[in-house]
């Protein structure tokens, strides 16, 4: 027998509601005019999650995504409702739970300990919610959705990936490629190939290779009437340019060369159309390691002289530490690991430690109090 909801009147007066030993609704109902009491077994019915006291499920989206973005006004954009809908859901969840979450200034919002706990609870939950819903509606957990910048996936990632699916023929591999922020949630992102510092607040971020910047050209501009054979050179052939950080002006003034105007030639806008006009012969790209390997193994290209630039930022993979509870992700993740230091063992690029553990860290960072999710792509 259910119980009546609580704080309603039952229509039949002669029911007295009186609470049990437990200290927990639902109750025993006494029925005095037929002398006999009927015990609810409702609570013996139960679940699991019903007896923990589960604090309310539908608060629980506002206060991920304002411990992660560390703003109401911002979680409130991204769920698509109002600033006040989202700050009630957090002093509602905050009430339930009976501890503050978050310390609210006039412009900004922090976590308390306890918050930056939860938070991180949360996100793992609400993560495995997603992969739990995606497996029920019949969505493959065999897809590992990538993310990249494009002259990384043009040059790099795409012509290695057939040996990948030799290998892992059951796992689909998808690509996206974009430059901006990625959303390791929202656009379900598994694991993401970033340039950068390594610090990738909230994710663990391992170390695939470093890169040095060095001139590269057609071989045939190592002949005819003006042979490229010093940098001094230079100054009588066309430098290419690509919109990458480290431009002509760094590598000239690191080499000690000067006379050269740096911003002569003209300038792409993708990293493989510039490589593309250089093996045409168009003229002297500033090379980086990690995407002329295959040009520079093949003999498409050459470098005419050898200083080179070791460069400030290094290649990363990058993804939440959840994610390698899949084994299609783990799967992958092992492959890249073990192809760049292929690489580094050919003498291509510059790899990471033998132990990926060394590599690799975890860094919690003021948006790990809320599981960041977002990276931006470099390069």
């Amino acid at each position: 027998m259910n119980p009546w909801p609580a704080g309603m009147p039952h229509p039949r007066n002669d029911v007295l509601r009186s609470r049990m030993d437990t200290g927990r609704d639902p109750i025993c109902w006494v029925n005095t005019n037929e002398n006999r009491a009927t015990i609810c077994e409702h609570d013996s019915q139960m679940s699991p999650f019903m007896r923990r006291r589960l604090p309310p499920l539908s608060t629980l989206p506002s206060f991920e995504a304002t411990a992660r973005l560390l703003s109401f006004s911002r979680a409130a954009d991204e769920l698509g409702v109002t600033h006040g809908a989202v700050s009630r859901a957090v002093r509602n969840l905050e009430d339930q739970l009976g501890v503050r979450l978050m310390i609210r200034a006039t412009r900004s919002v922090r976590l308390t300990p306890a918050g930056v706990s939860f938070a991180a609870e949360v996100a793992d939950a609400l993560e495995r919610l997603a992969v739990a819903a995606s497996t029920a509606a019949g969505r493959s957990s065999s897809i590992v959705n990538v993310s990249t910048i494009d002259s990384f996936a043009a040059r790099w990632l795409m012509p290695r990936l057939p040996r990948f699916r030799r290998a892992h023929s059951g796992i689909d591999v998808r690509v996206s490629m974009s430059e901006r922020l990625a959303d390791f949630v929202n656009d379900g992102i598994d694991l993401a190939i970033r340039c950068g510092g390594g610090r990738y607040p909230g994710m663990t971020s391992e170390l695939l290779m470093t890169e040095d910047h060095f001139p590269v050209c057609s071989p045939k501009l190592l002949q005819g009437r003006r042979p490229l054979r010093s940098p001094a050179d230079l100054l009588r052939h066309t430098l290419l340019h690509d919109v990458f950080t480290v431009d002509w002006a760094v590598w000239l003034q690191s080499a000690g060369i000067e006379h050269v105007h740096s911003q002569r030639g003209p300038t792409f806008l993708s990293s493989d159309h510039a490589i593309q006009a250089a093996v045409r012969g168009e003229g002297v790209i500033l090379g980086r390691s990690a995407l002329i390997a295959d040009e520079l193994a093949s003999g498409r290209l050459v470098r005419p002289f050898e200083f080179k630039l070791p460069a400030s930022f290094a290649y990363y993979a990058v993804y939440p530490a959840r994610a390698l509870k899949r084994a299609s992700v783990k799967a992958f993740r092992d492959w890249l690991i073990a192809e760049a230091r292929t690489e580094a063992k050919r003498g291509r690029v510059t790899s990471a430690p033998a132990t990926a553990a060394a590599a690799g860290r975890s860094v919690p960072g003021r948006a790990g109090q809320g599981a960041a999710r977002a990276v931006r792509r470099r390069g």
